[in-house]
């Protein structure tokens, strides 16, 4: 007999961080995080655990053994097969796939030629097929639980549990760059190499920092929301590794058939001094290098979207403005089209992926020249985190200011796009500038600020 889903009301909280510390030592737990309430344009906050069955995909080269099928078909299989009697509800996820797609995991389906070393032992892709959510709706400041009565049981049985306490995080020895600021000037001249000859015309060119650590990854993650909310973040962790994402860019978005894109092309740090941060932030508006960035990034979503949107449905309502975040301005575009009838948001993500932002323009000749420049593969991050709902609604970040967990150490990337007026130095420094929060708050003396 197939079960009946339920929506039944909780406490409503101003955070999740409450809900989820009671779930989060479950089997594939996940926490997608709008930031609340601190973070500027996030609603709902999706936790949950105990997938009915977890799915990973290792891209070539790993030790494990991965699925030879097409990702993404494995993915919708597994979604078509989620029995459901689903009520009437505009909540935005009622069961089917949370997890992520590693950037990794669309080097697999290109013809990439694999250079870079794989130094995190993630899987290119692991999402879980859940039957159950707790939701948190921000605009209505309503909480609720979405599950069978089975699942209810279990869920408020554990939210009542006594938590354990928490083991501080902390760093053993600070992070150190896989490159040198002259190596990562040698790749920048590379880039403007392929420019001039015409192979590509951006190239989003990041660089990995690492430490050692030690503690309670969920202690870290509390850190880096407090010292940079944004709303697309999110929280898992399995084993030895985990996935702590500060994104604050959305992928795709698709909701009865509408498809949103919001790509992020432009970062200037805040200012010290409003009369400061109001010069940032006007230097950013009216900077051409910056716009073109983003315009280009917008014409390859345009593209990317028109495989699989409606002929002539593909806009773009919103073209290079300014957002601004506790440590960032940013321009952002959004994309907007109308999924095809014959297509499903997972065709969507499958046809979009990875994100154009954080590869460069043309999309494939970029991911080959990333991958001849960067050191190491990218792992989880410039990837997405997520959700796919079974009625077809999807919302997915681009994982940057994303710091990666495995076998002990903490991976940290940072990245820009590059074009042919760009400046090695200012490129460096910005690469810096859109981690260096994530880095002191990962860095602080917890002992040392209570005293």
């Amino acid at each position: 007999m197939t079960p009946t889903l339920q929506i039944i009301p909780l406490p409503y909280q101003e955070n999740p961080l409450g809900y989820f510390a009671a779930l989060r030592d479950r089997p594939g737990a996940v926490l997608l995080d709008s930031g609340r309430p601190a973070a500027p344009g996030g609603r709902y906050d999706i936790l949950s655990s105990d997938p009915l069955s977890l799915l990973t995909f290792d891209a070539p080269g790993s030790d494990s053994t991965g699925n030879d099928q097409a990702p993404f078909d494995v993915q919708q299989a597994l979604l078509d097969g989620l029995p459901h009697d689903l009520p009437n509800s505009d909540l935005p996820f009622l069961g089917g796939l949370i997890g992520y797609w590693g950037y990794d995991l669309g080097c697999h389906q290109k013809p990439i030629a694999g250079r870079a070393r794989r130094v995190v032992d993630l899987p290119a892709s692991r999402v879980g097929l859940y039957d159950w959510a707790l939701i948190q709706d921000h605009h209505e400041q309503a909480s609720w639980l979405v599950a069978a009565p089975e699942r209810q049981a279990q869920v408020l049985g554990r939210l009542e549990r006594r938590l354990a306490p928490v083991a501080d995080f902390r760093l053993i020895e600070p992070f150190s760059g896989e490159l040198s600021r002259k190596e990562y000037l040698a790749r920048f001249n590379a880039v403007q190499r392929y420019i001039r000859d015409g192979d590509c015309y951006q190239i989003n060119l990041s660089q990995r920092f690492s430490a050692p650590f030690r503690g309670d990854l969920w202690d870290a993650y509390q850190r880096l929301r407090l010292a940079t909310p944004t709303p697309f973040s999110g929280f898992l962790a399995w084993e030895d590794k985990a996935i702590l994402s500060l994104s604050p860019e959305r992928f795709l978005r698709c909701h009865e058939a509408k498809v949103e894109a919001r790509p992020i092309k432009g970062t200037r740090p805040r200012g010290t001094t409003p009369e400061q941060d109001q010069r940032l932030a006007d230097s950013l508006m009216t900077s051409l290098k910056d716009r073109a960035e983003n315009v280009m990034i917008v014409d390859l979503l345009r593209n990317d979207l028109g495989r699989v949107c409606r002929p002539g449905s593909v806009r773009v309502p919103q073209l290079c403005a300014l957002e601004s975040y506790a440590n960032v301005h940013h321009l952002v575009s959004i994309v907007t089209g109308e999924l095809r009838p014959d297509e499903r948001p997972l065709d969507l993500l499958a046809a979009a992926f990875p994100g154009g932002s954080i590869t460069g323009a043309p999309k494939l000749r970029a991911m080959q020249i990333i991958d001849e420049l960067e050191p190491s593969r990218r792992s989880a991050y410039c990837g997405s985190l997520g959700y796919v709902d079974v009625r077809g609604r999807m919302d997915t970040s681009i994982a940057i200011r994303t710091a990666v967990a495995d076998r002990g150490r903490l991976h940290l990337w940072g990245g820009g796009g590059l074009v042919a007026d760009s400046r090695g130095e200012d490129e460096y420094d910005e690469t810096l500038d859109k981690i260096r929060h994530l880095m002191g708050a990962l860095a602080e003396d917890k002992k040392h600020n209570m005293e």
